[in-house]
């Protein structure tokens, strides 16, 4: 097994070459395009002006949640079948045809269609997108540089959505559909950088080779090889359930909490994009540089300190100032930043080669998109209710709560044994607090995360 140490290496990394350069650069350009949703900001304003009710608009986000739930199982199994890069152009085919629905049909009917497609299309590349940075730089001998290749492409993700967001108003007063033709456009792009991914026979069963030498099966067997794992890995159990905090809360502030946190401290709407502009600069910023944090601590305290870190934020914008509030809010950004890179790491070096990893990753996607469909029903009720300060205490107090006896679970069960019965770099488990620094196998990465805007 190799040190978790190795996530914060920088000097002793081997140098990319050629090949591994340019499969960074196709990750970038997938990533980019495939997640740059012009209509994110406008999506509620543009349903509205098609004649839907609120009823409409929030009933097609929860079967949204509900159907990327139910996708992620059999898409993931397809990436393990037939190959990750054919998911990628699968995924990208169907995000192209989606973000034109609605400039074909702008009903109920064709709204539903299009966030079903985008579940789809978002299903399909979960896995896959992530995997085949991970397998490609592995190829190429350079998987050390996996850590800074995922947070530069969630940089680089964030950064143009800063630039081009606040275009969309403008575009639309040109031309209303425009934000959806853009969106269906930028996919269109993300499928050319799929189709110029370059083969790789060890990491690509499509191309006749399985993953890491492991042969195809049928949904069932990669479905029922998938809980095996788990089962006899509570360490990666763990890391999945930890994680959860992460992306809950994030997801949670931006999406259902964000208008209201600054409507609550007299924040006026016109001033609500550029606090989220502001934010995302933050989060890109800190997405890019995850080395930043420092070394004495293991990436599993870390992801543990993260996660307590974002629930004081959210709590502290109930006794601060407009300024203040703003302020919090950029933070709390940073925080998701560093977070995902360090937590995707964690997930992946878990994994152990040759288990069915887009299935693996779909599960750990359904974790937490199931307590973000639950937190934000939960969140509604107390919007509703007019107790938002309560929510926000309520949720740091559970978080504080929960995070140190995850941490001390996962110092306890430790990583398991690496495949072929290889012992840790560091000893027995009996070096418990260096045991929990080790990663399991190989990492892979982790999703592309869903970019959602606040509703405006």
């Amino acid at each position: 097994m190799r040190s978790v140490t190795a996530v914060w290496r920088r000097s002793a990394d081997p140098a990319l070459t050629p090949a591994a350069r340019r499969i960074v650069r196709l990750n970038n350009g997938f990533q980019l395009l495939f997640n740059l949703l012009w209509w994110m900001p406008v999506f509620y304003a543009y349903q509205r002006a098609a004649g839907l009710s609120d009823g409409q608009i929030f009933g097609i986000q929860s079967i949204y949640y509900v159907a990327f739930c139910l996708f992620e199982i059999p898409t993931g199994v397809v990436a393990d079948r037939v190959g990750a890069r054919n998911c990628l152009r699968a995924g990208a085919v169907v995000m192209t045809v989606a973000n034109l629905v609605p400039v074909l049909a702008p009903s109920y009917p064709g709204f539903l269609a299009h966030f079903l497609a985008i579940a789809a299309g978002r299903s399909l590349t979960s896995g896959a997108a992530s995997a085949c940075l991970y397998e490609g730089l592995r190829a190429e001998g350079a998987d050390a540089h996996y850590l800074r290749a995922e947070g530069t492409a969630r940089a680089l993700g964030l950064a143009a959505k800063v630039v081009c967001w606040p275009l969309v108003g403008p575009l639309m007063s040109l031309a209303h559909q425009s934000p959806y033709v853009l969106s269906a456009v930028c996919a269109a792009g993300s499928l050319g950088c799929a189709l110029a991914l370059p083969r790789i026979a060890t990491a690509d069963p499509g191309s006749g080779s399985g993953t890491g030498g492991r042969q195809r099966g049928t949904l069932l067997r990669d479905t029922g090889a998938a809980l095996r794992v788990l089962r006899s890995s509570p360490w990666l159990a763990l890391l999945m359930v930890q994680g959860v905090a992460v992306f809950t809360l994030s997801r949670i502030c931006q999406v259902n909490l964000f208008q209201p946190v600054l409507l609550e401290h007299g924040i006026a709407e016109s001033s609500h994009g550029g606090v989220l502009a502001a934010m995302t600069v933050a989060e890109a910023v800190a997405s890019a540089r995850p080395q930043w944090l420092s070394r004495r601590l293991s990436p599993a305290a870390w992801v543990s300190l993260l996660s307590a870190a974002l629930a004081a934020a959210l709590a502290a914008t109930t006794v601060g100032g407009p300024w203040a509030v703003a302020g919090l809010l950029c933070a709390f950004a940073a925080i998701t930043g560093f977070g995902y890179p360090v937590q995707r790491r964690l997930i992946n070096d878990a994994i152990p080669k040759g288990a069915p990893r887009a299935t693996l990753l779909s599960v750990e996607s359904i974790v937490d998109r199931g307590v973000c469909a639950v937190a934000a029903v939960a969140a509604g009720a107390y919007l509703a209710a007019g107790r938002l300060d309560a929510l926000l205490w309520q949720s740091a107090a559970v978080t504080c709560v929960l995070m140190p006896v995850l941490h001390l679970a996962l110092r306890r069960v430790g990583p398991a044994p690496a495949a072929g019965g290889a012992r840790g770099a560091h000893g027995t488990e009996a070096a418990s607090a260096q045991a929990v620094a080790q990663p399991v196998e190989e990492p892979v990465a982790l999703p592309v995360d869903e970019g959602v805007a606040p509703h405006p």
